[in-house]
């Protein structure tokens, strides 16, 4: 297990780590890049569409359920970074404790799952900045944003860090400002609109606890997982971390802590102040609440935490693009030149062809939505689930390995609690989503895409491989 020792050493450098890579970042920029890359229209807006599917306890149940799942997916994930802070560790992991086909996959899949939402991330802030300038064009205010997000990602991660820092510490006040102004409404300290009286928890089960029945718990439950990933970037940029044995435990059980309390604090004030069948997409049930109880302004104040929260995923997904591609071109799996970094430790090559290929989705989102646009969100659809999958695969494969060469867990710089249970749990739980992908008549074309480009990317591994051999033994 040289390797992890090594790597682990490396994470003390301080300044400089591997490759050219600066570790600049600290558990403050983690946890907050994580929850960048996690909260975003998912709570803002869709929570509502949860609530009126599988009720406010379903709701609940769904997004503990989540939380859970994230929670034993992340100190997999942790033990890991720790033992071998890897940048673009997901497929570095995957290669050394499954194979190089897979890690190879992983990585492509990861990137496109990025790739795509930074090309709906920018289209989602272009429409958001029209509340206020209707009569311009959205694609002027999704080119400003994509300058920005490039200058943000290309000149140092200290800077990118900063930044996401910020972005998401708007989304955060945003959601505890929401919650603490809800808990007084519901108690009686604030009036809302069509109460006389303190709300209550009456509409928890105004309808029965399960007003739609138990089953919309499960189908919603798959869109509770896809609207937590994003929790993984912790791995990824550990390898630009300082001090990753001491940063990186801090910022997994911070950030899972917090996802839990803001996502089913959200939902629970949303289910004691507004009856279920009201809740859905048409209007984000933050700016219903907010419009109950009189807030001035409340639909131009959301529409500026929600364009910061855009704003933030897409921070954080070029980050994690540029990453992978970074990492792929380490292996010597694509030209050597995408890893190259500049003068700050940043692999500039890498974050351009990342916007390239954010730009190309966002593209094919105008001129192919039906037909190639659909496919590339169909593929990167089901990707966290893979790369969660995977995670835990290589944390148990570590730990047995780690056992065998005369280790004890004591020796770990952070050591997984509830292991064995916890990774075992989690994979039965990805495979209990995939279940329900193919259960889910709305969801199940995603598989028909999936297989056929994971089969893909297996053949251009081996394809590669093969290129490479025959050039060396010439």
């Amino acid at each position: 297990m040289a390797d992890a020792g090594e790597g682990n050493t490396s994470g003390t450098d301080g300044q400089r780590g591997q490759s050219g890579l600066e570790r600049k970042m600290e558990s403050r920029h983690l946890t907050m890049i994580s929850l960048g890359g996690v909260i975003g229209t998912g709570l803002f807006v869709s929570s509502g569409y949860t609530i009126h599917q599988a009720g406010p306890l379903g709701a609940i149940l769904a997004y503990a359920v989540g939380s859970l799942l994230v929670y034993c997916v992340m100190v997999s994930l942790g033990e890991l970074s720790v033992a071998m802070p890897y940048a673009g560790s997901f497929h570095m992991y995957a290669k050394r404790f499954i194979g190089p086909g897979t890690a190879f996959t992983i990585a492509i899949l990861y990137w496109l799952n990025w790739a795509v939402a930074l090309a709906s991330e920018f289209t989602a802030a272009g429409l958001l900045m029209q509340r206020w300038f209707p009569d311009s064009p959205a694609w002027v205010w999704s080119a400003v944003f994509i300058a920005v997000v490039f200058a943000l990602n290309i000149m140092s991660v200290r800077l990118y860090g900063e930044a996401e820092f910020w972005f998401a510490s708007i989304k955060v006040l945003a959601i505890v400002a929401f919650i603490v102004v809800g808990l007084l409404t519901i108690f009686g300290a604030i009036p809302i609109t069509g109460y006389d009286h303190a709300p209550l928890f009456g509409n928890f089960n105004a309808d029965g606890w399960f007003p739609n029945g138990f089953a919309p718990v499960f189908s919603t439950l798959l869109t509770v997982v896809f609207a937590f990933s994003g929790t993984e970037v912790v791995g990824v940029a550990a390898g630009e971390t300082k001090d990753p044995s001491r940063a990186i435990p801090k910022a997994v059980h911070t950030t899972v802590f917090r996802l839990a309390l803001f996502f089913i604090g959200s939902i629970a004030v949303m289910s004691a102040l507004i009856p279920w069948h009201q809740a859905g997409v048409e209007t984000s049930p933050f700016v219903l609440v907010f419009q109950s109880i009189g807030m001035p302004f409340a639909g131009d104040i959301m529409n500026f935490v929600v364009l910061t929260a855009v704003l933030s995923a897409a921070n954080s997904g070029l980050y994690v693009c540029s990453r992978m591609v970074w990492s792929l071109a380490k292996e010597q799996l694509i030209p050597a030149r995408f890893a190259k970094t500049n003068f700050h430790g940043v692999p500039v090559w890498a974050v351009l062809f990342s916007m390239a290929g954010s730009l190309l989705a966002l593209l094919s989102s105008v001129i192919a939505a039906s037909t190639v646009y659909l496919v590339l969100v169909a593929v990167s659809g089901l990707a966290t689930l893979v790369v969660w999958f995977s995670v835990c695969v290589c944390h148990i494969r570590f730990r047995r390995e780690w056992v065998r060469s005369g280790h004890s867990t004591d020796e770990l710089g952070y050591r997984a609690p509830g292991y064995p249970v916890l990774p075992w749990l989690a994979m039965a739980m990805c495979v209990g989503a995939l279940v329900l992908v193919v259960l889910d008549d709305t969801q199940r074309s995603t598989l028909y895409c999936m297989i056929p480009f994971v089969a893909c990317c297996y053949a251009a591994y081996h394809a590669i491989e093969r290129q490479r051999k025959r050039k060396n033994n010439a």
